[in-house]
């Protein structure tokens, strides 16, 4: 029997339920967000938040906003807000995370959701006690190609995990004041791209029981390069690399007792995914028409039908599993050296 890939089961980007987004930090990917939510789904943004009125006020024209403010207070305590994105560097995710949870807003905190597990573990505890939705913006988690992946391994298709890889590696422009080389805006290359190739591994593995660290520093401080071999429950190992001065191929791939699967490079970003079997293989694309950060979009419109469902956290990134994920970024950064 030739071989068949389960088509990825997904919300609808246009039936979904309308949240009301307030965005806070209008700074690229906020855009990316924006832009994506405006042209393919028919969620609201309808207030944006920034230290500088200037920028929020060109944010607003941009791309219709209504309301546009200095500062968080403003958007996270607008009535007219269901739901706070929060695009600001690495470290502001946690203390603007709790302001709009005391807000009572539901969170979409880009990734990594905190710099440290005890900042999460806050975040999560605060939402849990207010009853609102907290959610990691950890968009790889809700691309297509990731449900095909899920389903493969629900289904056993490659018999029993055995290695699980993944690698995200872009070379930046040093600027040590740049949130990705300054140590005080938590930069380095294991909370900007490592944390993709750390949430790849836990999905498919769960949390590692050890670890080994290896890689290098800036002159400023942060972590230029990291690989973190992980050793898992059912003899399952994994290697997440990571590094900020080159780019990689943006691989990742689940090698078992009876097959493979590859996610087509950018596993992080809307691709395919090719399951292969002794000299058998087949492939699934995507082909929803979302491409790049147009794929940002899904973790809207998933968020927007939890919400409606009433729930609080992601069925397919639990909050337990976000928080063990930067525990483990957490402790390879200490290994490195970092300043944590």
């Amino acid at each position: 029997m030739a071989l068949t890939l389960p088509e990825p089961r997904l919300p609808s980007l246009l039936d979904s339920p309308v949240l009301r987004w307030g965005v806070l930090a209008p700074g690229s990917i906020a855009g990316t967000f924006v832009s994506a939510l405006q042209k393919h789904t028919r969620q609201r943004v309808v207030a944006v938040g920034s230290r500088s009125q200037e920028r929020a006020d060109a944010f607003a024209r941009r791309f219709g906003i209504e309301r546009a403010s200095v500062g968080s207070d403003a958007v996270v305590n607008d009535p007219e807000v269901d739901v706070v994105y929060i695009a600001s560097p690495n470290s502001e995710h946690a203390r603007q995370a709790l302001r709009a949870i005391a807000a009572g807003k539901h969170v979409l905190v880009e990734k990594p959701f905190a710099t440290t597990a005890g900042e999460a573990e806050m975040i999560v505890h605060a939402a849990r006690d207010a009853g609102v939705f907290a959610m990691e913006a950890m968009w790889m988690r809700y691309l297509p190609q990731m449900d095909v992946v899920r389903q493969l391994l629900a289904d056993g298709a490659v018999g029993a995990p055995a290695l699980v890889s993944a690698d995200f590696g872009a070379a930046f422009a040093f600027d040590p004041a740049s949130r990705i080389f300054d140590p005080a805006l938590a930069g380095g290359g294991l909370l900007d791209v490592g944390v993709y190739a750390s949430s790849f591994v836990s999905m498919v593995a769960g949390a590692p029981q050890s670890t080994v660290v290896a890689g290098a520093l800036t002159s400023t401080g942060v972590d230029a390069m990291a690989t973190i071999v992980g050793r898992h429950a059912r003899g399952v190992q994994s290697v997440a690399t990571s590094t900020v001065l080159a780019d990689t191929l943006h691989a990742a791939s689940v090698a078992g007792s009876e097959g493979r699967i590859d996610v087509h490079p950018s596993f992080w970003t809307p691709s395919g995914v090719t399951l292969t079997r002794g000299s058998e293989s087949a492939s699934w694309r995507d082909e929803t028409g979302l491409q790049g950060g147009e794929g940002l979009a899904w973790e809207a419109v998933h968020l927007a039908q939890y919400v409606a469902e009433g729930r609080t956290e992601s069925p397919v990134h639990p909050l337990e599993e976000t928080v063990q994920v930067v525990r483990t970024l957490d402790e390879a950064r200490r290994r490195l050296g970092v300043q944590v």
